[in-house]
């Protein structure tokens, strides 16, 4: 059965449309408590949200709606998604709430759950949940209805987790970090986290207004952390998004660094410190990565070379999760930023990753150029193709000819990758190769293919 409702990460849509309307999230949690309490008699809900103006109204709507249920809520003010869910896990609840959009503007809101263990949920639970809100409400009564509280220094428990995550024997004194907030859910947590290891913490998008959210700042718009990295002389910079689960770094010199560049990282210094430090089987180091069918090429052979073999997981840090459950690894991430390291952290966590980068580069007194300096990314030549109506690319012979043709003449040292779009009526070409000219010719020649 398809999912009406949830995406690949909750329930997310432009505030005021269907589904984000308050009505529609009362009945959401709701149906979530009929869910909850089928298996416990009084459930207990986190609810934990980024700064955006929409998340007062949807925090009370969601409230409203546990509560009618007979579920007791609690709530965390603004925190960064990984907070929820470690909190979630530390605080023994039945579930955790996020109010959340991560990196799309302030107009729009979402909502996503973690599971008691501070984990993504199944399929299988969010069906249930469907089916639920398919269902008549049935309110409790009075003496049954749940009932809130605040969680006091939430924002404080989760800066000590993530401290906790850094080495006891080193520290980030005499380090001078940019830390860009993106006016989101970090803006506060953030530049404690860092000023409490030791550094000299420069903020910037650490103001939020409830509508300038990723606005110009954060991970998805990181010149804004070059251009303070180098105006402060800093020796790193720190982008997060808004609701701080993916990362984005800079060095002094103002070179940007992704989520490919610093899964490599964090594994290279994982193995410095023995196999098992990078993945565990039943005690056993089992080296391998999790990445996904975006991780740049240049990555894979240079984790080859070491030995450490990476698996293609559907892009979306989701995918990314199950593959490391399924395989018992550790290690995993996209190039967008959302990064996971399981012994950590049970979802992906900027601060955390950020914390094992510069961890990194304390232990080795090595830049993040330095400790790179045996890879450098393959350009990736991205061309999007417009489908005609009806038009079944996946039968085009031409097209399989071409994307064959180019596999050969690439072998080892590039690859093709074509995926249609998940929202629009596109076809994604994207080749990869050591030159850039040869990547761009290649992706051309098959993305006429669908043209003519």
């Amino acid at each position: 059965m398809s999912r009406k409702y949830f995406g690949t990460d909750g329930i997310r849509g432009t505030v005021g449309q269907a589904p984000i309307t308050p009505d529609f999230v009362l009945r959401l949690a709701h149906a979530v408590g009929r869910v909850l309490k089928k298996v416990e008699t009084r459930p207990t809900v986190l609810i934990g949200k980024d700064t955006r103006i929409s998340g007062y109204m949807l925090e009370s709507a969601l409230e409203s709606g546990f509560n009618s249920a007979g579920v007791d809520v609690v709530l965390l003010g603004p925190l960064p998604t990984p907070g929820v869910a470690y909190l979630t896990r530390a605080q023994r609840a039945s579930l955790g709430v996020v109010i959340s959009a991560s990196h799309n503007p302030f107009a729009d809101n979402g909502i996503k759950f973690f599971s008691a263990n501070g984990t993504k949920l199944p399929d299988a639970w969010e069906r249930d949940v469907e089916a639920a809100l398919d269902e008549a409400p049935v309110w409790a009564d009075s003496a049954s209805l749940g009932r809130t509280r605040r969680l006091e220094d939430a924002a404080g428990r989760y800066i000590e987790f993530c401290k906790s995550t850094f080495a006891n024997d080193l520290t980030l004194k005499g380090v001078k970090i940019v830390v860009d907030g993106a006016h989101g859910a970090a803006y506060q947590v953030a530049p404690k986290v860092f000023h409490e290891l030791g550094a000299e913490v420069i903020s910037i998008g650490c103001a939020p207004d409830g509508l300038n959210i990723n606005h110009e700042v954060g991970a998805t718009h990181p010149q804004a952390l070059v251009a303070a990295v180098k105006a402060h002389g800093a020796d790193y910079g720190i982008a997060l998004d808004g609701d701080a689960d993916r990362l984005q770094l800079v060095d002094a010199q103002g070179r940007l660094f992704n989520g490919d560049e610093i899964l490599y990282l964090m594994v290279k210094e994982r193995l410095s410190r023995g196999g098992a430090a990078v993945s565990k089987r039943n005690g056993e180091a089992v080296p391998g990565v999790v990445g996904t069918l975006m991780t740049n090429m240049a990555i894979e052979l240079a984790l080859k070379a070491k030995g450490v073999e990476l698996v293609r997981a559907k892009v979306g840090d989701r995918y990314v999760l199950e593959e490391l459950e399924q395989r018992g690894w550790l290690l995993g991430g996209e190039g967008s930023g959302h990064l996971l390291a399981l012994d950590k952290h049970t979802t992906g966590d900027g601060l955390v990753s950020a914390l094992q980068v510069l961890q990194a580069c304390m232990r080795s007194r090595l830049t993040l150029a330095e400790l790179l300096a045996d890879v450098t990314l393959f350009p990736q030549i991205l061309i999007n193709v417009r489908l005609q109506p009806g038009q079944d690319w996946k039968a085009s012979p031409n097209l399989a000819d071409a994307t064959k043709a180019v596999e050969v003449e690439l072998g080892e040292t590039g690859r093709v990758l074509i995926r249609a779009s998940g929202t629009e009526p596109l076809v994604r070409v994207m080749v990869e190769a050591r030159d850039a000219d040869q990547a761009r010719a290649c992706a051309q020649r098959i993305a006429d293919t669908l043209l003519a």
